[in-house]
C-alpha cells in the first residue's frame, strides 16, 4: 500500500474504533502499533517505536503546565468567580435589547481567560443566566444558544487546553500559543456581541426578551464592582501579564494562578478540606488523560512519519499546483466534517500530524495554524451529533421546555459567527502573530 493508503485506512481505523467506544488514546496507539508492526514486519520495531514515545512524550518540563493550569481553574470555578464576572456584565449591557445574552458572551470571555474550559463555562453559565433570560422572555433557543457559542471561548481564550495539547503536538511555545490566542479570542468575543446587537435590531423575535428597570438602590455600588472584578481581573494579569511581558515561564505562570487562585477561593470562604481533595482528584484525572493522549498522539506521529505519509502528502499537494486558498479550503471542510463526528482533542491528535509538514514548508506560521485549527475544530462543539457543548447544557439545564434540539439551533447561529471569524483570521494571519512581533 502507499503512505497516502495507509494514512487513510488509519484515520478511517480510528474513528471507527473511537465511535465502537474504544478510549480515544488507546485507538491512536493500537492502530500506530498495528500500523508499524505490518509495514515493518518486525514487531520488536513497533515495541521499540512504542516504548520511546513514551520515555520522550511526557516527560518535557512544559508538561507540568497541564496541571497547574487544570487546578486554577478548577479553583477559581469552585471560588464563584463566574457568577461574580456575569453580575458585572449583566449591569453593563442592561439596558440593550439582548442585553443578556452580551453579558453572558462578555462573562464567558473573561473568565475562560482563567478556566482555559469549555466544558466548565458551559456548565457554569447555564445555571447562572438562562434561568434569567428565561426569567425575563427571552426565546429560548438564544437563551441556551449564546451560552453554548461563547463557552467555546474557552478553548481559544489562554490558557486553553487544546492551545497546550496543539504546542506539544507541533512543537511549538506554549506561551507563545497563549499570547496568539488572546487577540482572535476578543475578536471572536466582539463578533458574537455584534451578532446579537444586530440580531436584536433585524428580528428582535428571534432574541426575545423584555428589559426590566433596575432601581438605583439596586445597582451595584463602586466597591462591590471592585470586589467582585478585582480577583479575576488579578489572576489574568498574573498569568497572562506575566507570560506575555516574560516575567514567568507558562509552567510558572501556572503555578502563580493556582497560588493566587487558591487564596481567593480561602479569603471567600469557598474551599473546604474535602473540596480542595476533590480539585486536587479532578486535576489529576484530567492531567492524566491529557497526557496519554499527548503520548497516544506523539506515538502516531511517529508511525506517519515512518510511513513517510508527509512527504507523500506534500509531494501530492505539489503535484496538483494546489494555490494557498484551496489548500485551507481542504483543510477547514476537513475540520468542520470532523467536528461532526470527534472532539477538539481528537481532531487535533490525527490532522495535525498529516498537515504539519505540508504547512511548514510554505512558510506559513505553525501558531497561525494552531488557531486556525482550534477554532476550526471548536465549531464541532456546537454541532450534531456530537456537540459537546449542547450536551453539556442541555443535562445541567434539566428543563423540559428545552430539548436537545432547541440547543442545537440556537447554537447553530453563532457557529456560523466562528466560521466568518475564521475566515477572517486566515485571511489575516497577523491576528494570531501581531502581540508576538
Amino acid at each position: 500500500m502507499s503512505p497516502v493508503e495507509i494514512g487513510i485506512l488509519s484515520v478511517v481505523a480510528i474513528v471507527v474504533m473511537i465511535y465502537l467506544g474504544v478510549y480515544i488514546p488507546i485507538a491512536l496507539a493500537s492502530v500506530s502499533f498495528v500500523t508499524l508492526w505490518i509495514v515493518s514486519e518486525r514487531p520488536i520495531l513497533a515495541i521499540n517505536f512504542l516504548r520511546q514515545t513514551i520515555g520522550d512524550s511526557v516527560t518535557e518540563y512544559e508538561f507540568a503546565t497541564i496541571p497547574l493550569f487544570t487546578f486554577m481553574g478548577l479553583v477559581v470555578s469552585k471560588a464563584g468567580l463566574g457568577k461574580d464576572v456575569y453580575d458585572v456584565m449583566n449591569q453593563v449591557f442592561r439596558r440593550i435589547r439582548g442585553g443578556i445574552g452580551m453579558a453572558t458572551v462578555g462573562a464567558n470571555a473573561v473568565f475562560a481567560a482563567v478556566t482555559g474550559s469549555s466544558i466548565a463555562s458551559a456548565s457554569v453559565f447555564t445555571k447562572v443566566s438562562v434561568p434569567e433570560m428565561l426569567r425575563l422572555d427571552y426565546n429560548r433557543r438564544f437563551a441556551v444558544g449564546v451560552v453554548a457559542g461563547s463557552s467555546v471561548l474557552g478553548m481559544i481564550i489562554p490558557p486553553s487546553a487544546m492551545l497546550i495539547i496543539y504546542s506539544f503536538v507541533a512543537e511549538v511555545s506554549v506561551g507563545e500559543m497563549f499570547i496568539a490566542g488572546i487577540i482572535p479570542g476578543i475578536v471572536l468575543a466582539l463578533a458574537y456581541i455584534v451578532a446579537i446587537f444586530i440580531a436584536g435590531k433585524v428580528r428582535p423575535q428571534a432574541i426575545g426578551g423584555r428589559i426590566e428597570p433596575i432601581a438605583d438602590e439596586d445597582l451595584l455600588g463602586w466597591g462591590e464592582l471592585f470586589g467582585k472584578t478585582a480577583p479575576i481581573v488579578g489572576l489574568i494579569v498574573i498569568v497572562l501579564g506575566g507570560i506575555y511581558t516574560g516575567w514567568l515561564t507558562p509552567v510558572e505562570a501556572g503555578a502563580a494562578g493556582s497560588l493566587a487562585g487558591l487564596i481567593i477561593a480561602v479569603v471567600r470562604r469557598r474551599m473546604t478540606a474535602g473540596s480542595f481533595w476533590e480539585a486536587l482528584l479532578e486535576t489529576g484525572h484530567i492531567t492524566a488523560s491529557i497526557l496519554f493522549l499527548i503520548t497516544a498522539a506523539s506515538f502516531y506521529s511517529r508511525m506517519l512519519g515512518f510511513v513517510d505519509l508527509p512527504n507523500e502528502l506534500r509531494e501530492f499537494l505539489d503535484s496538483q499546483n494546489l494555490s494557498f486558498f484551496w489548500i485551507m479550503v481542504a483543510y477547514v471542510v476537513l475540520m468542520l466534517f470532523l467536528g461532526t463526528l470527534l472532539d477538539t482533542a481528537s481532531i487535533i491528535l490525527i490532522v495535525v500530524p498529516l498537515f504539519i509538514d505540508v504547512i511548514e514548508p510554505m512558510g506559513l506560521s505553525l501558531i497561525w495554524f494552531g488557531l486556525v485549527t482550534v477554532i476550526g475544530a471548536e465549531i464541532g462543539l456546537l454541532t450534531p451529533p456530537l456537540g459537546i457543548s449542547c450536551f453539556v447544557i442541555k443535562a445541567t439545564l434539566n428543563d423540559d421546555r428545552i430539548s436537545l434540539k432547541d440547543v442545537f439551533l440556537g447554537a447553530l447561529p453563532f457557529a456560523f459567527v466562528m466560521l466568518l471569524v475564521l475566515i477572517v483570521i486566515i485571511r489575516f494571519p497577523i491576528l494570531t502573530t501581531y502581540l508576538l512581533n
